[in-house]
C-alpha cells in the first residue's frame, strides 16, 4: 500500500463556498494587512483592483464572512494586483488551474465545482484570439470570480466535503491553509496545479481511466461456477478474464482465444493481489466474483477513498499505519516502507477504531488486564462453572468492583497478547499485540480479535522500535519476550501510529488495490457523497 498520509468526492449539494472546518474559519477571521509595497514596478501584474469593487462584489456574489475574509486577505497580500490577468490576457497560472480543473470536473460529473458563468466566460478567453475584446469591467469581475472560485476548489480538493467526524474517523484533519497554497501555485513558472499528495495523484489517475472506461460501456459479467482454471484450461470464462484485463491494462496483449496461456499467469497473479487474495494464478469464483463488480462501483469507491485521503494530516517523516481492511501494518521510515507485516483487526461486533496517536511503550511479557465485557459475558461464567477454570488458563483475580472479580492472565506462552504489546495510550484502549493464535495469519480475512490489533511479526517490530536503544539488543528482546515478569521499556523517541480505514489504493509498484468494506463505512461515506 502506497501511504496515504500526506495523504473525489461528488456531491450535488453541498455549496462549497461555505467554509465549514473549523480551522479554516478561524484562520479566515484574521485578515492580511495591505501590503504597500507592491507597485505596478514589482507587481505580478501590471494591472491592479480598485479596493471598493472588492468590496462591493464581496457583498453582493460571495457568501459567508470566510470566504469574503480570504478574499481581502489575498487581495492585500498584494496590494490588488490580479493574479490571473496580466497585458497579455490569462496568465499562464490561471490556464495551468483551468486546464487540471476542468479535467476533474469532467472525470466525476461533479456540478458543484462547475460555475457556469466562470466557465462560460474564461473558456470564450481562452479560445478567442483576442482576450481583450471584452470590457474592462468584466475582466475584472472575473478576475475576483476566479478567484473566488480557486478558494472553493482549494476546499473540495484538500479538505474535502464530509466531516469526517459523521463517518467514525477519529483522525485529526489536516490544517488547510488556502491562501498559502494559492500563493505557492501563483508563484510557480510553469502553471501545474498539483493534486494533493502523490497516493491521492495516483488514485485519482486511476479513476480517470476508469472513467473512459465506463464511458466505452464499462465490462460485462459471466456466470459464477466453481470450476477452477489454470494454465492450459480452456474456457469461454478465460477470454472474459482476458477482456476484463485488458480493459484495465493488466493485460496488454490483443489475445482474443479461449486458452489460459503462459503469458496470462502474471496478469492474473496481479489481479489476485489487487483483491487481496493470494496470487496464486488459479481463475476462480473469488476472482470472477470480483471481475464481475460494475465499473460504476468501483469507481464510487475510489472516489469515496479519495475523499478520506483528503483528510490525512501532513506525513510525518516515520510512521506506522495500520489499514483495517488490507490487514496489514505498515513501516514508514523517511518516507519508505522499512517492514510490512500482516495483522488481524476487531470483528464487526467489536470494530478496531479509527484514530492517531503515539506509540510510546513496548511491554515485553505482558498481563493481559481482561476487559470487564470479556469477564462478564465470558470468564465469570466459566468461572462459575469450574473452579480451576482459572489456574487452567494462568489467570488469576486481583480484586473486585460492581460484583465482577478483576482478573488478568499472567504472563506465558497462551497469554492472548502473546509475549510483547506495543502500548499508544488513547482512550479507546487499542494496541498492537502478539497472540499465540498464529494460524489466523494465513487467512485472507482477518477480523476477529475484540478491537485491538494482532501483529503477524512481533518480534521483527519490537527490534525496529528500539533499533536507537543500544542496549536494547535482538537476545535481549527475545529474553524478555519469554520471561515470567512483565517488563515496560519507554521508547526514546514516540512514534506517530495511524489506523485507517482505505478500500482503495495505488501501491508503490502502481498497483491499484479494492478491499472489502468490512464495517460498512464506505456504505455510510457514500450516503453522504452520493445522496
Amino acid at each position: 500500500m502506497r501511504y496515504i498520509i500526506p495523504v473525489i468526492a461528488t456531491t450535488l449539494f453541498v455549496l462549497l463556498n461555505v467554509f465549514c472546518s473549523e480551522v479554516s474559519i478561524r484562520q479566515a477571521k484574521k485578515i492580511t494587512i495591505r501590503d504597500t509595497s507592491i507597485t505596478t514596478a514589482n507587481a505580478f501584474s501590471q494591472l491592479f483592483l480598485d479596493s471598493l469593487n472588492l468590496e462591493h462584489f464581496i457583498g453582493k456574489e460571495v457568501s459567508g464572512d470566510s470566504m469574503a475574509n480570504y478574499m481581502r486577505s489575498f487581495y492585500n497580500s498584494r496590494n490588488y494586483s490580479f493574479a490571473w490577468f496580466d497585458d497579455n490576457g490569462l496568465t499562464v497560472q490561471a490556464e495551468g488551474f483551468w486546464n487540471a480543473h476542468n479535467r476533474v470536473v469532467r472525470q466525476t460529473n461533479d456540478s458543484s465545482i462547475y460555475d457556469r458563468q466562470l466557465h462560460e466566460t474564461v473558456d470564450t478567453l481562452l479560445n478567442s484570439d483576442s482576450s481583450f475584446s471584452i470590457n474592462k469591467s468584466l475582466i475584472e469581475l472575473t478576475e475576483l470570480r476566479f478567484t473566488r472560485h480557486v478558494f472553493q476548489y482549494i476546499q473540495y480538493a484538500y479538505s474535502g466535503s464530509v466531516d469526517p467526524k459523521e463517518v467514525q474517523w477519529n483522525i485529526p484533519r489536516r490544517k488547510l491553509k488556502p491562501i498559502a497554497l494559492l500563493d505557492s501555485f501563483l508563484n510557480s513558472k510553469n502553471g501545474d496545479w498539483k493534486p494533493l499528495n502523490e497516493p491521492y495523484r495516483l488514485l485519482q489517475k486511476q479513476l480517470f481511466k476508469y472513467r473512459d472506461i465506463e464511458r466505452n460501456g464499462g465490462w460485462g459479467n459471466v456466470s459464477i461456477n466453481k470450476q477452477k482454471f489454470r494454465r492450459g484450461s480452456k474456457d469461454s470464462i478465460i477470454l472474459f478474464v482476458k477482456r476484463r484485463l485488458q480493459l484495465t491494462g493488466n493485460y496488454p496483449q490483443a489475445d482474443t482465444t479461449t486458452v489460459y496461456t503462459r503469458d496470462l499467469v502474471p496478469a492474473v497473479k496481479q489481479a489476485e493481489a489487487s483483491y487481496g487474495f493470494k496470487p496464486d494464478g488459479i481463475i476462480d469464483a473469488s476472482l470472477i466474483k470480483q471481475l464481475n463488480i460494475p465499473v460504476k462501483d468501483r469507481i464510487m469507491q475510489m472516489m469515496i477513498n479519495l475523499e478520506r485521503m483528503k483528510w490525512m494530516p501532513e506525513a510525518p517523516p516515520n510512521f506506522l499505519l495500520a489499514n483495517i481492511p488490507e490487514y496489514r501494518l505498515h513501516v514508514v521510515e523517511n518516507g519508505k516502507e522499512v517492514l510490512g507485516m500482516s495483522v488481524v483487526v476487531g470483528k464487526a461486533a467489536h470494530r478496531t477504531v479509527i484514530f492517531s496517536d503515539e506509540l510510546k511503550y513496548v511491554v515485553f511479557s505482558p498481563y493481559w488486564n481482561i476487559p470487564r465485557s470479556i469477564v462478564r459475558n465470558e470468564i465469570y461464567p466459566a468461572m462459575q462453572r469450574s473452579s480451576s477454570y482459572l489456574s487452567r488458563k494462568n489467570m488469576e483475580v486481583t480484586g473486585y468492583s460492581d460484583g465482577l472479580p478483576n482478573v488478568r492472565q499472567k504472563p506465558g506462552n497462551d497469554n492472548a497478547l502473546g509475549h510483547v504489546k506495543f502500548i499508544f495510550p488513547n482512550s479507546y484502549n487499542i494496541y498492537f499485540h502478539d497472540t499465540p493464535s498464529r494460524s489466523l495469519f494465513s487467512r485472507l480475512q482477518r477480523a476477529f480479535s475484540h478491537g485491538c490489533i494482532r501483529v503477524h511479526q512481533p518480534f521483527d517490530l519490537a527490534v525496529y522500535l528500539l533499533r536507537n536503544q543500544p542496549e536494547w539488543t535482538n537476545e535481549k528482546i527475545k529474553a524478555a519476550m519469554n520471561s515470567s515478569k512483565e517488563k515496560w521499556v519507554t521508547l526514546g523517541k514516540t512514534v506517530p501510529v495511524f489506523i485507517t480505514y482505505f478500500t482503495s489504493w495505488v501501491d508503490e509498484d502502481g498497483v491499484l488495490h479494492f478491499a472489502d468494506d468490512i464495517y460498512g463505512h464506505d456504505e455510510k461515506l457514500a450516503a453522504h457523497l452520493f445522496e
